[in-house]
């Protein structure tokens, strides 16, 4: 499918656009992640499930330059960003919507989504008001709320908003840190439609999701993790059939 996103994305699908290779964080003296190692394939969709504390939200927050890592390294496009500053992945092309959204409460939905694009040097071309429209086509809700407090908005609508922000940024890859947390299931279906579209649309995705169901039934590559290692990793559908899989993070059936 042609790129209707405004979405720069480079580089032939399929090939690594992010490698994590024998990734350490600590937090002082507790190691969060050890060893940790997976690959990220332009154009497809990857998800990262596990228990809570497995490490999931560590390596995202770690991919976006918010935590140090002690050892190994990530790979962007061939480069080694280990030590880039966040704002510089921004600029990069890595964007993330963080757990629990982080939406700016006494801002309205359109000066939430201008700041997704503060790293943007082209706000007299017109693009970034084009960009505005593409989310208003993904997420028809904010159309209607976009002079609306974000702040009063539903738990759902917040989510669209944290996700559209992370889009403002023309990112290369979205980081998507649970999604469905706190949603009703009419809503979570939605919001993972919604991601669906915006990879056929362009953006490589990398999500960290609680709901292992919907993660591996959406995803190409998933990996899985356990106390801050890797220890499965597949196709989603290799890891949905997986027995021991199903057995701990699927009720036993998928």
């Amino acid at each position: 499918m042609p790129d209707t996103t405004g979405t720069a994305t480079g580089g032939a699908k399929g090939e690594d656009l992010l490698v994590v290779e024998d990734l350490c964080v600590n937090y002082g003296r507790i190691e969060a992640i050890r060893d940790v190692s997976f690959r990220v394939p332009r154009g497809n969709i990857a998800t990262l499930i596990g228990a809570n504390g497995a490490g999931k939200t560590t390596t995202l927050k770690t991919i976006s330059g918010l935590r140090s890592v002690r050892a190994g390294r990530i790979l962007f496009e061939g480069e080694d960003i280990t030590k880039v500053p966040s704002h510089k992945l921004v600029q990069r092309g890595i964007c993330q919507s963080p757990e629990g959204r982080g939406i700016f409460p006494g801002m309205t939905v359109e000066e939430n989504l201008d700041m997704g694009a503060y790293t943007r040097t082209d706000r007299r071309s017109g693009a970034i008001r084009q960009d505005q429209e593409r989310v208003y086509t993904l997420f028809p809700r904010l159309l209607e709320r976009r002079t609306q407090s974000a702040g009063t908005m539903s738990g759902g609508e917040q989510q669209m908003l944290a996700i559209g922000r992370a889009l403002m940024s023309r990112p290369k890859l979205l980081l998507l840190d649970e999604p469905s947390m706190g949603l009703a299931p009419k809503l979570i279906q939605q919001i993972f439609t919604i991601i669906r579209e915006i990879n056929a649309q362009g953006t490589t995705v990398l999500l960290v999701e609680q709901n292992a169901m919907q993660a591996l039934r959406t995803a190409d590559v998933a990996y899985v993790l356990e106390t801050g290692q890797v220890v499965r990793e597949g196709t989603g559908e290799e890891l949905a059939a997986d027995d021991s899989v199903k057995a701990a993070y699927l009720g036993g059936d998928v």
